[in-house]
């Protein structure tokens, strides 16, 4: 049950457009980590021109307005899924929406069943509504 934050610069892409990057990160994700078709969680915010920062880390890797930063918060997935995932984003947005390589940030963060609520003020997982 992954929750998924996209980050881009405002003004770069039309709704269509990010619509589309919402989509596709979803169907790599249904795809490598097997995650429930349902199972959609994703927050899409904008920032201002120069809100949004990413240094290439010393890795020579050229960064442009087009930024795509993505922060998936999951659990229990291994760290061969994790390059597939990876891997999996960088090829499937650049095909869908022409995102450059060196564009996207991705970030796994992981989790337990505790430390997710699905609503109504309950823990669904350690409920046993999961």
């Amino acid at each position: 049950m992954p929750l998924v934050r996209i980050d881009v610069v405002e003004g770069r892409r039309s709704a269509e457009q990010l619509r589309l990057l919402a989509d596709t990160v979803q169907e790599v994700l249904l795809d490598v980590f097997a995650a429930p078709p349902r199972d959609r969680y994703q927050v899409l915010t904008e920032h201002r021109p120069g809100q949004l920062i990413c240094e290439d880390t010393g890795l020579g890797i050229e960064r442009t307005d087009d930024l795509v930063v993505l922060q998936v918060f999951q659990q229990g997935r291994s760290d061969e899924q994790k390059r597939a995932l990876y891997a999996g984003l960088c090829q499937r947005l650049g095909e869908a929406t022409g995102l450059a390589p060196g564009d996207l940030v991705v970030s796994v963060v992981g989790n337990t069943r505790a430390d997710w609520s699905f609503g109504l003020g309950r823990a669904q997982f350690l409920d046993g509504d999961l």
